[in-house]
């Protein structure tokens, strides 16, 4: 009991350190790289390249993506937010007057785990083992710490919440990629030699085409990066 109580509050100072470092043009950044909506470009672009190589294979490969983020979502906020129900550092009583606030946004009551390390870091785990790329694993995994860390900023989740997110799901990512490993052989049919490359990673099948995916997290990040420059040239 000594050890949990010490572990809280060793998260509660994590996060009135990391929430401490704040400025107006971070402030634009963040509010506009944690909004879901802003990337869907990117997810776009990945459907893009997985229907292009993989044609029918692709929808198995997008329905797989859709379970992933339906159980990230409903695991995370179901079973752990509302099951330990532990504040958000904005409605913790002793941290909601401390914290930095962007906008005013507070979140939800519950706090662990985070839903968006959770969807990220599933995300991250499923494509990154889908691709089997080096530097496609880099990307998505720094995309994933980038927008994770954003919600400790916004002063709406303790970094406990975030790992826990985090390893919720690196879980759930892979246990959808094993599921998709047993369900895709019933749709379609593969040879022993596919099969062994599906099992060790398909990213020879999208060749150059992952780099859509490389341009399109850099060229959104420089977008976020001037509107935010825009933004504070605008509001100052």
């Amino acid at each position: 009991m000594a050890l949990l109580e010490s572990l809280v509050q060793l998260d509660k100072e994590l996060l009135l350190f990391l929430n401490s470092f704040h400025n107006s043009f971070w402030d634009n950044f963040f509010w506009m790289f944690t909004s879901k909506e802003i990337w869907v470009p990117l997810y776009l672009t990945i459907a893009y390249v997985i229907f292009k190589r993989h044609g029918l294979r692709g929808l198995v490969t997008m329905l797989s993506i859709g379970l992933l983020i339906f159980l990230c979502d409903q695991i995370s906020t179901n079973v752990f937010k509302h099951g330990i129900e532990r504040f958000r550092p904005s409605h913790d009583p002793d941290l909601k007057y401390l914290v930095h606030l962007i906008n005013g946004k507070r979140g939800g009551l519950y706090g662990f785990v985070s839903s968006h390390a959770t969807n990220s870091f599933g995300l991250a785990m499923f494509t990154a083992l889908v691709f089997r790329n080096r530097t496609y694993t880099i990307f998505i995994f720094l995309w994933a710490a980038i927008n994770s860390y954003s919600r400790i900023y916004m002063g709406v989740h303790f970094p406990g919440d975030i790992l826990g997110g985090l390893l919720l799901g690196l879980i759930l990512g892979r246990l959808v990629y094993e599921i998709y490993l047993r369900v895709l052989p019933r749709f379609i049919v593969i040879s022993h030699h596919n099969k062994r490359i599906l099992k060790s990673g398909i990213a020879e099948s999208f060749g150059n085409d992952s780099r859509l995916i490389y341009f399109s997290i850099i060229l959104m990040t420089g977008t976020l990066l001037m509107a935010a420059k825009v933004m504070l040239k605008i509001t100052g």
